[in-house]
């Protein structure tokens, strides 16, 4: 029984080294291996196991108690009681270093499995985030090449506007020349209006004059 718990507590030294330090594949594979224990029927496998070290560590604490008790009441441990005493002592010792020392591997395995998702996730969120970036950077390229396009288009829009105002200016004036040219014509045909008018009238004159004449005669 000794044996195999020296076996056990060096077995669990062996492990409990090879979490806490990296060396080549070791760790990882020490973790895939508890990861295959704590699956299935390994849980229940491995709290029997420690339940029935409890029991044989309460039995030997026990043991010591009752051997003490006894060597106190005779004053005196017989030899066979001293080995059996520390034979007692050694297994509960070995029983004890070998749970605490079980729980340890546990509480390593389980925050290592943490540390490793905690890593990969962060790993994750740095390629999540350099994608952002570059996406953020085109963007950018995006937006400025958008504002030197749309001050492109505002240039034109303002040259568009000016010459939209001369060709008003242009237009204005040229309506402002029609109606001047209009009202010229206008009275330009008022002028031969009363031209024509004077005219018949001088005509009607020197008929009546004519007349006038040749009945004289």
């Amino acid at each position: 029984m000794i044996q195999l718990l020296f076996l056990v507590l060096f077995a669990e030294g062996a492990v409990a080294f090879l979490l806490l330090v990296k060396i080549g594949p070791l760790r990882e594979l020490v973790i895939r291996s508890l990861d295959q224990v704590k699956m299935g029927k390994g849980p229940a496998t491995v709290k029997t196991i420690a339940g029935t070290m409890s029991v044989i560590l309460l039995s030997s604490v026990t043991n010591i108690v009752k051997i003490q008790n006894k060597g106190a009441k005779l004053g005196t441990m017989s030899p066979m009681d001293q080995v059996l005493w520390r034979t007692h002592l050694l297994e509960a010792s070995l029983i004890g270093f070998t749970l605490f020392l079980g729980f340890i591997i546990d509480r390593m395995h389980h925050y290592l499995t943490k540390l490793i998702t905690l890593r990969s996730n962060v790993g994750s969120s740095k390629e999540r985030l350099e994608s952002l970036q570059k996406e953020k950077m085109q963007l950018k390229e995006r937006e400025e090449k958008a504002s030197m396009e749309i001050k492109l288009l505002q240039e034109q829009v303002s040259k568009l506007s000016e010459n939209l105002k001369k060709l008003k200016l242009e237009s204005e004036e040229k309506d402002r020349k029609i109606e001047t040219a209009e009202a010229h014509v206008a009275s330009l045909q008022k002028q031969s209006a009363d031209l024509l008018l004077e005219y018949d009238r001088l005509l009607e004159d020197n008929q009546n004059l004519q007349a006038q004449a040749g009945f004289r005669n």
